[in-house]
Formats: structure tokens, C-alpha cells, sequence
């Protein structure tokens, strides 16, 4: 019998929990993805997902599971500092839309650090073509936690699921305004 590893569960735990949230309306999935990199033996799952319903900005969520070798091989093997290593990173981006304006950044980094808190590494990366005379820029946003996350923390995975849909909201109506 196949015995799940750390990134099997928790990506069915965040995979349940978001399309839970699909099929009651609240979002739309919009993408995803399974790799397994055979040259590493690393996976990476990724989810994206925007609000469901008119009026919405069309901002999206992607939450991104990542394991590697070394990870898999604290799970496998007896010797390997499994405490230490078993389990995933996590990290969040947003794709979004808005004007180049410093307070519409400041606006967003503030909303970021009451949801997340200062314990996360929260970037904004700006793209724009110089050549277009567009007044709106396109910014994301990845909220890295830089940590590595465990089975034991499979009931947050579901809470974190919950923050990021209410983030998306917060955005939608910060950027909608």
C-alpha cells in the first residue's frame, strides 16, 4: 500500500479545503498544477484562484506547496534529521492590477502586514512596458514564510486557506475603490 508523504497530505488538506470554497461560490479555480522534477526529485503543487461573481476586480491567488529531495528523504529514511526537515514550503502570490501609485503600495503593504503579520517575507515586484503610456501596472505580490511547514499544522493549512480568501477580498476592495 502507498503511504502518503507530508506533501500528499497537506496538498489534499489545501486542495479539499479550496475547492470546498469553489463549490459553495465564493471563488473560481483557475488553475493547476502537479510537478515532479525528476532531475531533483522535487514536487511543487500551485492553485490558483480569483473571487467568484461580477464586480470583481479579476485579482488572482496562487498558493504554491513545494517539497525536495531533502525533504522526502527526512520522511524516508530513519536517519536523516526527519524533525528538522520533514515537510513543505509554502507561499502565496497575488496578481494584480492597479495604478502606479506610491500609496496604493503603501495601501497594500499595510493590509498585508495585519493579515500576515511581520513574520512573513512580503514582496511587491512591479512589471509595466516603459513603451505604453498606461497609467496602471501589473504587481505581484508573494508572501514567502520562510519556514518549512509540517503534518502537525494540517488544521492551519485550512485556517490559511480561509486568510487568503479574505485577503483577496481586502485587495479586491482596496484595489476596486
Amino acid at each position: 500500500m502507498f503511504d502518503p508523504t507530508a506533501f500528499d497530505n497537506m496538498k489534499v488538506v489545501i486542495e479539499g479545503a479550496l475547492y470546498d470554497l469553489d463549490l459553495s461560490g465564493e471563488i473560481i479555480i483557475t488553475d493547476r498544477n502537479d510537478w515532479l522534477n525528476l532531475a531533483k526529485l522535487s514536487r511543487l503543487f500551485t492553485i490558483s484562484f480569483q473571487l467568484r461573481g461580477e464586480g470583481h476586480s479579476k485579482i488572482t491567488a496562487k498558493l504554491e506547496l513545494e517539497s525536495t529531495l531533502n525533504n522526502l528523504a527526512a520522511e524516508l529514511l530513519p536517519d536523516s534529521h526527519r524533525e528538522q526537515l520533514a515537510g513543505c514550503f509554502v507561499k502565496l502570490h497575488y496578481f494584480l492590477e492597479h495604478k502606479n501609485d506610491l500609496e496604493k503600495f503603501t495601501e497594500i503593504e499595510r493590509l498585508l502586514m495585519e493579515n500576515w503579520g511581520s513574520t512573513r517575507k512580503i514582496t511587491q515586484t512591479i512589471q509595466y512596458n516603459p513603451l505604453m503610456l498606461s497609467k496602471k501596472i501589473k504587481n505581484v505580490i508573494t508572501i514567502d514564510f520562510q519556514r518549512l511547514v509540517s503534518e502537525d499544522q494540517l488544521d492551519d493549512l485550512v485556517e490559511l486557506t480561509a486568510l487568503v480568501c479574505t485577503t483577496l477580498q481586502e485587495l479586491d476592495n482596496l484595489i476596486f475603490d
